[in-house]
């Protein structure tokens, strides 16, 4: 077995947290239904949780970077309350059609795998025993391209089998609790005890 980590990658908007579209305020932050219970199993069974997330409010001036920095301290304290901290918070701020310094073509944007493959090398990161869990074709593009298996929740998630051979995730269930219960299962780990690797 690698001895590097193994992670889920998770999505912000509509699967960690409610979608509020280029909501920056902590203020109106929601977890996602199943993301409590999701986020606390996929920890205890010894995952390092990600957040890779397209952020491109940036890039069309709605928000700042600084902006970002404090969302995620908030959801960082408050993944850590649940005792599920996170291990980072990674976004891409570009878009091509942005109207400042932003606006430029990337590697980091989903569907690309920039935003993993940079999370897997600070991390050190085994992406083949790693997942990614979102709620778009983006991030199962995302997913793919950087090896993870992946998982798409959300009010969409049984639509996934009419997508595309590409772009079809490995597997579709409602939301985040779900897909920790099938992750979980599917690689057989179990809930770490003190001075026991899983």
């Amino acid at each position: 077995m690698s001895r590097r980590g193994r992670a889920v990658f998770l999505d912000k908007d509509g699967t960690v947290i409610e979608d509020l579209p280029y909501n920056v305020d902590p203020a109106r932050v929601r977890l996602a239904p199943g993301a409590r219970r999701g986020l606390s199993l996929l920890h205890d069974a010894g995952y390092m949780l990600v957040i890779a997330t397209n952020q491109s409010g940036v890039a069309r001036g709605y928000f700042t970077e600084r902006d970002l920095e404090r969302l995620g301290e908030h959801l960082s304290s408050t993944c850590a309350s649940l005792g599920a901290p996170l291990a980072g918070f990674y976004w891409c701020p570009h878009l091509p059609e942005g109207v400042n310094e932003y606006a430029v073509e990337c590697d980091c944007r989903k569907p690309g795998p920039g935003l993993i493959v940079r999370a897997a090398e600070e991390l050190d990161l085994d992406l083949a025993a790693s997942w990614f869990v979102g709620d778009a074709w983006m991030d199962v593009a995302a997913g793919r391209a950087a090896g993870c298996r992946t998982v798409m929740v959300g009010p969409e998630w049984d639509t996934a089998a009419g997508l595309a051979l590409e772009l079809r995730p490995d597997h579709a269930v409602p939301d985040l609790a779900a897909a920790a219960e099938l992750i979980v299962r599917l690689d057989g780990a179990g809930v770490r005890r003190p001075g026991v690797a899983v």
